[in-house]
């Protein structure tokens, strides 16, 4: 039986991390193009990753503020199932890019406090899914991974008419209760499953998943 609760492991960048993926039951892997993170991987490296991956599980390309070049340049070398606007993307911009390419579009929306709720909204809009993550600090180099968490109370009991997925400092000890409080039934990870920063760790995996999946009320 599939697991209730989806879970993405967000920048693989090893072959082992994607057979761990896998093995613990992966419904997306997510191979990160942003040169500022520790995670990144090359058009390359992730074209090489992609191939490894089994059938059912979905290839997410995150991306920051990528341009159309760009852009295809990934598309064109990389099996992707799915593009993830991790920046300051407009909801006319999520529009552009659902149609240039023809994939699916996940749209991450950082919160930190009510203020930023109502953004969700409005990228529902434009958006095949919602990413629910953090927002990072003020001069942070990077727009996710930061291993930090929101008050998850700010969105118990909304819903989107989109697919949505929780972001932000999770790890197998909070999966659970995250599920919980939030309603969400799908779970993205990167941060909180490494041995070290961009190594990914199969048992942590593992124990992220069936924390998840424990959690469902």
């Amino acid at each position: 039986m599939a697991p209730l609760i989806r879970t993405k492991f967000c920048g693989l960048s090893r072959p082992e991390d994607v057979t761990a993926a896998a093995n613990a039951g992966a419904a997306y892997v997510g191979f990160v193009f942003f040169p500022k993170s520790p995670r990144n991987v090359s058009i390359e490296q992730a074209a090489a990753l992609a191939v490894t991956v089994p059938v059912g599980i979905a290839k997410v390309a995150l991306v920051v503020n990528a341009s159309d070049a760009e852009l295809d340049a990934i598309v064109e070398a990389v099996p992707l199932d799915m593009l993830q606007l991790h920046g300051a993307e407009s909801v006319e911009r999520v529009r552009e890019v659902r149609a240039r390419y023809g994939l699916p579009v996940m749209k991450a929306v950082g919160v930190a406090d009510a203020d930023d709720v109502p953004a969700l909204d409005a990228y529902a809009m434009a958006a095949d899914q919602l990413l629910i993550d953090a927002k990072p600090p003020k001069n942070a180099d990077l727009p996710g991974g930061n291993g930090l968490s929101f008050d998850w109370r700010l969105i118990a009991g909304k819903s989107w008419p989109v697919p949505w997925m929780l972001a932000g400092g999770l790890t197998p000890d909070n999966a659970a209760e995250a599920v919980a409080m939030t309603g969400a039934r799908q779970l993205d990870v990167s941060s909180g499953v490494e041995a070290s920063v961009g190594v990914k760790d199969g048992e942590l995996m593992t124990a992220f998943a069936k924390a998840a999946n424990g959690g469902i009320s």
